[in-house]
């Protein structure tokens, strides 16, 4: 080989971090040149060819510790790239800086083993599917999909990407089927037959990342002259950012094209080539292959069987032991309640067996009285779960400890449960049991045992279905069962879809209606145990014995809900209207309205409704002199509220020349000042809160490290949460004696990971993401922002914005997603692979985790919880928000 040929092949070696050869094996390399049907795969020039150490350093190069400044979160890689990138092409102005550089050479192909084969493969897909062992079952699915499609045994180009399996990038499909036809000289004017559809199917499915990159390339290159403009750059950009939904992007599409030719055309020559693109792809794939090789390690000893597993009986055992510590709270709470139940059975059950009635009537008697008993005391019961202003105070007392007040719903929807089965049983042991035996007993048996009590008068089935109890009775139990029925999961959540005007029975306003309504039910409930069939002294009329207690308590919180109401005068500051249908509302804080981080508030717009209240988690810090909540529009009362401020908010100064895109337009109200303040505020809708009311994630203080975790707008009450451990950073920073409050305990370290499937979201909190890339010097918080909709990293359709996205978060320290310096992961996390590097960070120690989203999620991460609890010395505690 000779020796410029030599030279070539160690600075790709060295450039991409290709797998490395021992010395004497790169001097015996065979020189290997590119055919032409394998396209241009890199040029270079001579100076191009020398290799340079990290120490070297030049005017106009950028440090490679750059990346050392950025956040936590923020990859290295972002640093690594921009070495690589900038230093080797650069070099040749920085040793030659007065002639013209000589002409880019084509460097000599680089044999590649078959680890950087099998990393090329992750490095750039187009489809899915790759190498699974079942290429074959792939592939009839196409051919199914092609018989479908097609039109005189030929498929269409507009039809290609639902048969290839690229349906939802239908414009990037189309790039792709050209750049292949080109390529294979196939004229597709009618469309392309099955055998030519299984040949583009096999190119996008190679193993050989030079073929796949190929195809890449010629996507980008549409004239087909090897060499990539700074508008073709472009055009791809847009063509990603369709594909991957990054609408924001496409306003930046020519700032990022400059980018790229500014790094990799150092010599100003207008183009790029191939084997730029694949420095930039082969280093983003040997950065992730470290980090999974990193991660890899680290759980390579959960592989092993624990020892407390190696037999049945060890197992269970252990298995026992954890669900006991985990839920031993949840377990004693259940069994007095049950316990208590069971007392009062069998209390009614032995004062009846012995009673005159069960001489008529057996043991129906015993059943109906015994289920009454137990109703009586769970509808008093009830109320204590839902009396959140109480339950709130007592979560701040040493209560908290042994009573489980995060699972107040659950309770409240178990007493329910408990109420109807009692109800049930009640019901039907005297419809079908008690009044048939009583009306139709032998008339001497009847007087001899009950008609003293009754007046000896025996009555008749129809007589005691007139009787006060019985119709109060059958009115109880029809208003429960339609509000029970309301409060079901499919009915709340609006999942049930009534045909016309009742549509309107199913939803949240229905369930807060019925549930108002129950207050005649404990009317009835009253009525109900005062007037009895058999009398009784009124001091052994236990109805109002159970009720009483509960009543004034809940009737106390709703009397101070009024009065707060009254007092909690609040102004809106500001409504901003978002992208993504959410409404942020800033509001003046009431004095005295003290509240920690995690907690949520009642909103009531009189304007709307004069009766309905919503609850939404604060969004602001307690120590901020105002009050926030970020709310999505979901429903009819949440959508009217976006609708009124509509009509206030205006686009931002900054923003008003330029056009409208829809719904991607933010919008706030004018600021206020003191000359305009009545005037504003005139215009805005009277707004009431109530609260603050306790929330699991408040309990965040109770632990060192943290991994908070929200879906969409589920990250409402962990921002509140990163905005209080940041105050108290800056605090910190400020050194004793300078803080204006005393020091509080804070977190070591909070994970944050917020998943959204829309860019604009990231607009909700970008000011909270760049404060904490900004005070928080000692990374107290890792934030993890992720984008569904963007295809993973090493999906084709997403290459080139990753590309993008390194190169500028690396120069300017800015993400071009979410426009904030955290950076943005694409597709959705691995949450085994992030509990496992928990545990391998922070072993023997106590993690909360706190979840806010959907309910699919919510079943896998605590399961995630208690797998890696058991497995490892870290224990996670799981705790989930409910509203």
């Amino acid at each position: 080989m000779n020796k410029q040929g030599d030279q070539s092949t160690r600075w790709i070696l060295d450039g991409v971090e290709a797998d490395r050869m021992d010395e004497e094996s790169k001097n015996h390399l065979p020189h290997r040149s590119r055919n032409a049907k394998s396209g241009n795969l890199g040029k270079h020039s001579g100076n191009l060819g020398m290799h340079t150490s990290k120490n070297s350093s030049s005017p106009g190069t950028y440090s490679g510790n750059l990346g050392q400044t950025l956040k936590r979160t923020t990859s290295q890689f972002g640093g690594s790239i921009w070495k690589t990138t900038s230093n080797a092409l650069r070099i040749s102005s920085v040793l030659t800086p007065s002639p013209p550089p000589p002409p880019r050479r084509r460097p000599e192909r680089v044999e590649r083993t078959a680890s950087a084969a099998a990393r090329g493969l992750k490095g750039l897909r187009f489809l899915d599917r790759t190498m699974t062992g079942k290429e074959m079952d792939a592939w009839r699915s196409i051919e199914n999909r092609f018989h479908q499609f097609a039109v005189d045994d030929r498929l269409p180009k507009e039809k290609f990407g639902i048969c290839i399996g690229m349906g939802d990038s239908k414009e990037f499909a189309g790039e792709v089927f050209d750049a292949i036809a080109r390529r294979k000289n196939i004229d597709t004017t009618n469309g392309i037959t099955k055998d030519e559809v299984k040949l583009f199917w096999e190119d996008m499915t190679r193993q050989d990342l030079d073929a796949r990159l190929q195809i890449f390339f010629d996507m980008c290159d549409k004239n087909g002259d090897g060499k990539l403009s700074e508008d073709e750059v472009k055009e791809v950009i847009l063509l990603s950012a369709s594909a991957n939904k990054l609408t924001n992007l496409n306003q930046q599409a020519a700032t990022y094209a400059a980018l790229i030719m500014e790094e990799l055309d150092p010599d100003h020559l207008g183009y790029i080539e191939m084997w730029h693109l694949e420095i930039l792809l082969r280093e983003m794939v040997n950065n992730d292959e470290s980090v999974h090789k990193l991660k890899k390690a680290n759980t390579l000893t959960r592989a092993m069987i624990p020892r407390r597993y190696r037999t049945p009986l060890s197992k269970t055992f252990s298995l026992a032991t954890e669900f006991i510590y985990e839920n031993w709270m949840r377990i004693w709470a259940i069994n007095i309640w049950l316990f208590i139940n069971f007392l009062l059975v069998l209390w009614k059950f032995e004062e009846y067996v012995h009673s005159p009635t069960f001489k008529i009537t057996g043991y129906c008697v015993c059943i109906a009285k015994a289920a009454g008993e137990t109703l009586k005391f769970n509808m008093a019961l009830i109320l204590v779960p839902v009396c959140r202003r109480t339950l709130t105070n007592l979560r701040s007392t040493c209560l908290s400890k042994a009573i489980p007040f995060d699972d107040n719903i659950k309770f409240h929807q178990i007493i329910a449960t408990a109420i109807s089965i009692g109800t049930l049983m009640h019901v039907m042991a005297h419809l079908t049991c008690n009044y048939p035996r009583l009306s139709s007993c032998p008339k001497l048996k009847f007087m001899i045992y009950l008609g003293p009590v009754l007046g000896y008068q025996q009555p008749t089935y129809g007589g005691l279905m007139l009787t006060t109890v019985s119709i109060t009775g059958v009115a109880l139990t029809l208003i429960m069962a339609v509000s029970f029925t309301l409060a079901t999961h499919y009915f709340r959540r609006n999942i049930v879809k009534l045909p016309g005007v009742f549509h309107r029975l199913a939803g949240f306003n229905s369930f807060w209606y019925a549930h108002h309504f129950l207050i005649l039910a404990y009317v009835l409930l009253i009525l109900h145990g005062y007037y009895l069939i058999f009398p009784k002294p009124w001091y052994q009329k236990t109805t109002w014995m159970y009720l009483v207690a509960p009543l004034l308590l809940y009737a106390g919180e709703r009397l101070f809900s009024g009065y707060q109401e009254h007092n909690h005068q609040v102004n809106v500051v500001k409504a901003v209207i978002y992208s993504g249908n959410v409404l942020a509302l800033y509001i003046t804080k009431p004095q005295g309205f003290k509240y920690r981080s995690g907690m949520y508030l009642f909103v009531k717009c009189p304007d709307i409704s004069k009766f309905e209240w919503h609850p939404f988690s604060i969004t602001s810090a307690p120590g901020d002199d105002y009050l926030s909540v970020h709310i999505r529009t979901l429903g009819d009362w949440t959508t009217e509220l976006k609708s009124i401020f509509e009509k206030v908010c205006e686009p931002p100064p900054s923003d008003k020349q330029q056009p409208k895109r829809g719904n991607l337009k933010r919008i706030e109200t004018r600021a206020l000042s003191t000359a305009n303040y009545d005037e504003i505020q005139a215009t805005f809708p009277q707004i009431l809160i109530k609260g603050p009311f306790g929330a699991p994630a408040q309990s965040y203080t109770q632990y060192d490290i943290l991994l908070l975790i929200g879906l969409g707008i589920g990250a409402t009450p962990f921002i509140s949460i990163a905005k209080d451990l940041l105050y108290q950073i800056k605090q910190n920073n400020l050194g004793p004696g300078k803080s204006v409050e005393p020091a509080r305990k804070c977190a070591e370290r909070a994970y944050f990971y917020w998943v959204t499937r829309e860019q604009a979201s990231f607009e909700w909190f970008k000011g909270v993401m760049d404060d904490i890339a900004e005070f928080d010097r000692n990374n107290v918080i890792e934030m993890h922002n992720y984008l569904t909709s963007v295809y993973e990293q090493g999906d084709a359709r997403s290459a080139l914005i990753g590309m993008v996205q390194q190169l500028q978060h690396a120069k300017n320290g800015i993400d071009i997603v979410s426009q904030s310096r955290i950076k943005t992961h694409f597709a959705r996390p691995n949450w085994r692979k992030v509990l496992s590097q928990l545990a391998s960070t922070h072993p023997a120690s106590r993690i909360g985790v706190f979840y806010c989203g959907s309910s699919t999620l919510a079943k896998p991460l605590k399961k995630l919880c208690h797998e890696f609890s058991l497995d490892s010395t870290t224990r996670f505690e799981f705790h989930k928000e409910n509203f």
